[in-house]
């Protein structure tokens, strides 16, 4: 069939694997230090692998290529999930993983807040689809500038939630696909977000509100709005 399919240009490639890190499909892999498509059939058309690329290597085409397989995938990330093989990139801040923290049950006065941060990463890019830490998990979606507006961030919204952040605005693409998937292949038990109250941070809240719908469960959830200048306006 003639469908849409992502074109890696060789001599633009830099080797930095970061295109790799972001197809969540397996689709990408390092050959000899260079970024490829292993298979047409892992890569959905999406390009998520885009905008992380800091050569320009990657574009799209239209040409002959096989279907994508949904089912493939999953059953090729379940697999790879389970050996766990290191990064083709190598880059260990692209690799995800869960955070422990263990503050004071009676930290002195004075003394340092301590991150309520679970997971790594956190960019609604870079995250996996599947990860351990998403099981059972309470997920917290939020606009990236809500962190700064918000002094009470980590302790209100973060402490146990898994953290996803975005932002609508400059992100290209729609993270309502991404958030589906992470929503229908886990365990989640409920969403909040997070959102300024500019206009164009509704799209992170409807991204959401369609991810939602096209998981195809019902989940309880919330939208909490804040305010340029760090008030809570509603929730």
């Amino acid at each position: 069939m003639i469908r849409k399919i992502i074109e890696i240009n060789e001599e633009k490639c830099n080797g930095c694997g970061l295109c790799a890190s972001a197809c969540h499909e397996g689709a990408i892999g390092m050959v000899n230090g260079k970024a490829k498509l292993l298979r047409d059939d892992y890569c959905d058309g999406l390009g998520n692998c885009l905008p992380v690329c800091p050569t320009g290597a990657i574009s799209f085409v239209e040409r002959e290529a096989a279907a994508y397989d949904e089912a493939a995938v999953q059953a090729n990330m379940r697999a790879a999930a389970q050996e766990q093989p290191p990064l083709a990139c190598g880059c260990p801040g692209s690799q995800a993983r869960a955070l422990h923290h263990t503050p004071a049950a009676q930290p002195a006065a004075g003394a340092p807040a301590v991150s309520e941060l679970r997971q790594w990463p956190v960019q609604i890019k870079l995250v996996p689809v599947n990860a351990p830490y998403f099981d059972g998990a309470h997920l917290l979606v939020a606009a990236d500038c809500t962190a700064y507006a918000y002094a009470n961030f980590h302790q209100d919204f973060i402490r146990n939630r898994i953290t996803l952040i975005g932002c609508p605005k400059l992100d290209e693409g729609d993270y309502s696909e991404k958030l589906t998937e992470i929503i229908r292949q886990n365990d989640i038990k409920s969403v909040t977000v997070v959102r300024m109250e500019v206009p164009c941070c509704g799209g992170i809240e409807h991204a959401v509100r369609t991810a939602l719908q096209a998981s195809g469960k019902f989940l309880p959830w919330r939208v909490v709005v804040v305010s340029t200048d760090g008030r809570i306006l509603d929730s």
